[in-house]
């Protein structure tokens, strides 16, 4: 006898529809027919389940007695009292924002909401952030301040096989989205024209009909050059400028300075594949420009995403049929998990905190007095350098992410949270972070729960159980049930336990009021909706009343219904090469790993396809330092040092190397990483540094590629 349930897959934001099966010796993925991904999933799709029944699976609290000592099995009610007595500790000599929360873009609508909403009314602290911000936050901020509204994909995904122009800039959904390849085909074979831009030809590169390969950090002077171009050459739609935007003036004054010359020399892109470039896009019937993490991950991510909105306005692109502008969304959960309150200036709805309006509003669905409130915190890195200093944070309950591996300059993070007070960690394995904490929560895992996940297009989509967790496991919801329970309202009385309902549908019900008027708004979405109709696009701000596939097409969400040009110019970034540091490092990821790899390293099959971490060299710089293929190297930084194989190839520049961050221990590339902060998203600068490579000693012992 078997069961089967329709759900999406656990990982990235293209939420590929599945199918799961159980039958009484195990649980089987089956491939659906959904509009995002057609029936296809890739090779962490196929092996989501495995994972459900992994002997590393936590079924029971753990709590570490003394600093030093081992985590050790404890009960339920045992852990709780520890949290809340620590809590109550910290909070009583310290000040309410002396517990923190962190979250993560992999957790339901209705977790990040509910998480939002414990931090601010049980806690009472303004400090939580989550890992969404070292995600896209560039591309929110960015479009946010030029079309009023941030969604990742403004448009269905299937657009872009009909696009006769498609530009990916810093996306490899070759190795990141896999299904999503598929559209790359149908545009390749309906004659389309795709250009990638990456200093790496990577698997998506590779299939590019044409590739720009600039310096690490230079793609905002490709932007600004390839709007100069269109200029030139009389490529810009005057009549949509004139009529749907405002700002271009000072856009065209600064964009005169990046003749393709000049961009050549700033960016190492040739003036005949700038000029082709600009071409093929300002010429084209249906143009998309998508941005991702190698455009966004930057010190300056925000303007350089600006510049490629710039570019897309300029060419009359956004709101006109089969063309746009759009982001592709990394995590789960991105797009929804920043929409209703874990990020540190926003509350559901994508409301800002310090808008009294939006306060009142929220405040009046939780049933507190908005002037209990706590206003913005800072931001993610912000936070996590801030744990345990004067001033900061003395406690923090960490939600779904992995920060020892995922946070940039880990080692100087990974010792902020050894000086904690008090560490929780709610996750179903025993990540790097778990193993400093000093409890442990185990929580159910995806197909365990019900809930809602809003996918790279704006589609609001059902995640279903198919069993219920493992005895001794709890849901986040119920987990953060239990302890709003045990502790104090903001305005001092008891908290009701029906305040955090532990139903995922419930809940649901009450982010839908809460997000009512917002940006991002839920009203007119209900669960019986999205089963009806492959999900639902938000806004959708009525039952009666349809979701919203694509926007812009009768204006933009702002207070004059236009779209904004930005100027914005080149600068180098934070950290420029040097005799001491003379290689530029970027990061990114593989096919058959996920994020921080807690996950993902577990799981037999993505291991064996990619069992360690590299370093990617050109063979010129190869031959310079004397490494040869397989030679264990150390990448060296300002910050911090990791250990890996080199592996050669011509794919990447000869001034630049590359290495996956899913690893922790002596791989772990985020010892090196930079972190320097964009001004507006505060997004840190994963996607290039300075750093020097060497050979490592033959006696040296290398750890940490588990």
């Amino acid at each position: 006898m078997s069961q089967d349930i329709v759900t999406h897959c656990p990982y990235c934001a293209l939420q590929c529809g599945m199918t799961l099966r159980r039958t009484a010796d195990l649980v089987q993925v089956l491939p659906r027919n959904f509009p995002t991904n057609r029936g296809g999933l890739c090779q962490k799709g196929w092996t989501a389940a495995e994972l459900l029944d992994h002997p590393d699976r936590l079924t029971t609290p753990l709590l570490r007695d003394r600093p030093g000592g081992t985590l050790r099995p404890a009960s339920w009610p045992e852990a709780l009292d520890r949290v809340v007595t620590g809590i109550r500790r910290i909070q009583s000599a310290y000040g309410r924002d002396a517990v923190a929360v962190f979250g993560g873009g992999g957790l339901t609508n209705e977790k990040a909401y509910a998480l939002g909403k414990f931090a601010r009314v049980a806690l009472g602290t303004r400090n939580i952030d989550y890992n969404g911000r070292f995600c896209m936050s560039s591309a929110a901020a960015a479009g946010m301040r030029a079309f009023g509204v941030d969604r990742g994909l403004p448009f269905p995904l299937a657009d872009l096989g009909t696009a006769d122009t498609l530009l990916l800039v810093g996306a490899n959904v070759a190795e990141t989205m896999p299904p999503l390849v598929r559209y790359l085909v149908e545009q390749r074979e309906r004659g389309g024209t795709l250009i990638v831009v990456d200093p790496r030809a990577t698997a998506t590169a590779r299939q590019a009909t044409l590739h720009l390969q600039p310096t690490p950090g230079t793609d905002l002077a490709v932007a600004n050059a390839l709007l100069h171009i269109a200029l030139a050459e009389g490529l810009v739609d005057k009549d949509y400028v004139a009529a749907r935007t405002s700002g271009f003036d000072q856009v065209r004054r600064v964009t005169a300075g990046y003749w393709p010359a000049r961009a050549e020399r700033l960016s190492g892109v040739p003036v005949a594949d700038l000029e082709a470039a600009a071409r093929a896009l300002g010429t084209a019937d249906r143009a998309i420009i998508l941005t991702a993490r190698g455009a966004e991950q930057h010190a300056k991510g925000v303007d350089t995403v600006t510049a490629f909105v710039n570019l897309a306005l300029a060419l009359g692109l956004p709101g006109r049929p089969g063309s746009g502008y759009g982001c592709l969304t990394g995590q789960g959960n991105g797009q929804g998990g920043r929409e209703h309150g874990q990020k540190a200036d926003q509350l559901p709805g994508y409301r800002r905190i310090d808008d009294p309006a939006a306060r009142a509003h929220v405040a009046g669905v939780w049933g507190v007095d908005p002037t209990l409130l706590p206003g913005p915190g800072v931001s993610a890195y912000e936070l996590l350098d801030a744990l345990g200093t004067d001033g900061g944070p003395k406690g923090l309950l960490v939600f779904g992410s992995n920060p020892v591996v995922s946070a940039p300059r880990a080692g100087r993070v990974t010792d902020r949270l050894r000086d904690l007070d008090l560490l929780v960690v709610a996750d179903f394995v025993r990540s790097e972070t778990a193993e400093i904490a000093d409890v442990v929560l185990p929580t159910a895992q995806w197909a365990e729960e019900d809930g809602t996940m809003t996918n790279l297009e704006g589609r609001v989509l059902r995640r279903r159980a198919l069993r219920p967790p493992p005895p001794g496991v709890r849901t986040d919801l119920a987990l953060l049930a239990d302890l709003a329970e045990r502790l104090e309202h903001v305005d001092g009385t008891t908290l009701d336990r029906s305040r955090f309902p532990a139903a995922p549908e419930q809940v649901f019900a009450e982010l839908r009021q809460a997000s009512a008027g917002g940006t991002a708004d839920y009203a007119g979405i209900t669960w019986a909706r999205i089963d009806a109709e492959d999900g639902v696009f938000w806004p959708c701000p009525d039952e009666a009343g349809p979701g919203t596939p694509r926007l812009f097409a009768d204006g933009f969400p702002t207070p004059d219904g236009r779209a904004r040009f930005l100027p914005v110019e080149h600068r180098p970034p934070a950290e420029e090469v040097c005799p001491d540091y003379p290689v530029y490092l970027t990061t990114g990821r593989v096919l058959a790993q996920y994020q921080s790899g807690a996950q993902t390293r577990r799981v037999d099959a993505l291991r064996r396809a990619a069992p360690n971490a590299f370093v990617e060299l050109h063979p010129d710089l190869a031959a310079r330092l004397g490494v040869e293929d397989g030679d264990e190297v150390l990448v060296t930084s300002r910050r911090g040092e990791m250990r890996a194989p080199a592996r050669l190839t011509p794919t990447i520049r000869p001034d630049t190397v590359f290495a996956p961050f899913h690893w922790a221990g002596a791989a772990r590339i985020n010892s090196v990483t930079s972190d320097a902060l964009d001004p507006v998203s505060r997004m840190p600068e994963f996607k290039v540094c300075a750093v020097q490579v060497r050979k490592a000693p033959v006696d040296e012992r290398h750890e940490g590629t588990s």
